[in-house]
């Protein structure tokens, strides 16, 4: 564990200490960003959705055979 420790403090004061960087941004670094944003977004939205039906079905609610049931009534209209 101290190792570990002397390596976070090492990385910690090498980045702290780091000067001026004179970086170039180019267009597409934006879009790689707003990509990865929207990707997050993506992963939680599905990650509660599916921990949403395991906790529903808990309390007795019982959950649609597929994901992609949900949205859909029991008329067949979507």
């Amino acid at each position: 564990m101290p190792r570990l420790l002397a390596i976070v403090f090492a990385f910690s004061c090498a980045t702290l200490v780091s000067g001026k960087a004179f970086a170039y941004l180019d267009p597409g670094t934006g879009s790689m960003i707003l990509q990865g944003v929207i990707a997050g977004v993506a992963l939680a939205w599905f990650t509660i959705k599916i921990y949403w039906y395991k906790l529903t079905s808990l309390f007795g609610k019982k959950p649609p055979e597929s994901l992609l049931d949900d949205d859909v009534n029991t008329d067949g209209e979507a």
